[in-house]
């Protein structure tokens, strides 16, 4: 893993073309490549869009640091405070979100980030999450991430999955994962606020999946479980619509030549999946295929 080290005057390569990573948990093994690829090539976008585990995908895209893309997915369920059962019945969490998040991205740590890189990087960066207080999508930009303490805090409110982990709180106000808000879970629309017309999005569902309503069983668990933030249930009970929807305008766009979208074609694990050698396979699978993409990418790019 990179070093972090005093940048010389970063720049940028792409200026017309936004950068969006959808979340997925663990799914994100198979784009995490996707970060090291772009990184490898030299590719550095102007701006980055993304949710959940995405947003894990666009803070280690703008550090510029490859390795941390893959060892944020894969290598660091070795580590024993990532997460698991015992974590969960203790009450912190499937993945224990304070210490991936919040603890591990120091230096010195499990997950160091490369803060000078990550704030001398000039690219425009927008992180969701969703205030269940409120009941809104919030975009979180660099000016909300002074330091690595709040980079870390601001990622753990975009990933934060309902009953698996618990809510965060910034500023007295509950924070969940960014997937609740409006485009359902892939930020096109934060992209599209920003004036962009063209798209490079990183998908973490086959090209055909299309999601189901979510169970009633789900939904009286998550009234029980939070029953003074109505907003969480509601954005769970809406999320199917708002992301298929998503979905379809990305491949409209697709078809018209505006976006390419990288769509995976060998995913084969959930987005809980925490055994090495499954997400050791799955970044080799999304490494082939972002190898195989590249060469397109940059003729749609122009880089």
């Amino acid at each position: 893993m990179a070093e972090a080290t005093t940048p010389h005057a970063l720049t940028t390569n792409v200026h017309d073309t936004a950068l969006i990573f959808e979340g997925g948990g663990m799914r994100a093994a198979y784009t995490a490549p996707v970060v090291a690829t772009l990184l490898e090539a030299g590719i550095h976008a102007d701006f980055v869009a993304g949710i959940s585990a995405g947003s894990s995908n666009t803070v280690n895209y703008v550090s510029r640091d490859p390795a941390r893309a893959k060892h944020s997915f894969v290598d660091l369920v070795e580590d024993p405070q990532f997460g698991g059962i015992r974590s969960f019945l203790r009450g912190d969490g499937y993945f224990n979100a304070h210490y991936i998040y919040e603890q591990s991205g120091y230096p010195g740590c499990s997950l160091p980030l490369d803060w000078e890189t990550f704030r001398a990087d000039p690219a425009e960066i927008r992180v969701g999450s969703f205030n269940a207080t409120r009941g809104r999508r919030v975009w979180f930009t660099k000016r909300d991430m002074p330091d690595i303490a709040a980079v870390g805090a601001t990622v753990r409110a975009s990933s934060t999955l309902p009953i698996l982990m618990p809510p965060v709180v910034i500023d007295g106000e509950i924070y969940v994962d960014g997937a609740l808000g409006d485009d359902g879970g892939i930020p096109l629309d934060a992209a599209e606020i920003a004036g962009y017309e063209r798209f490079l999005v990183v998908l973490t569902r086959p090209r055909g999946y299309v999601k189901k309503p979510a169970s009633r069983g789900l939904l009286r668990l998550l009234r029980r479980r939070f029953p003074a933030l109505p907003s969480i249930v509601e954005g769970v009970a809406r999320r199917p619509e708002r992301y298929n929807a998503t979905r379809a305008r990305l491949f409209e766009l697709e078809r018209e030549g505006r976006a390419q979208v990288f769509v995976p074609e060998h995913l084969t694990i959930a987005n809980t999946e925490t055994r090495l050698d499954r997400l050791e396979s799955t970044y080799r699978a999304g490494w082939d295929q972002a190898q195989r993409e590249l060469p397109r990418w940059r003729d749609f790019l122009g880089v």
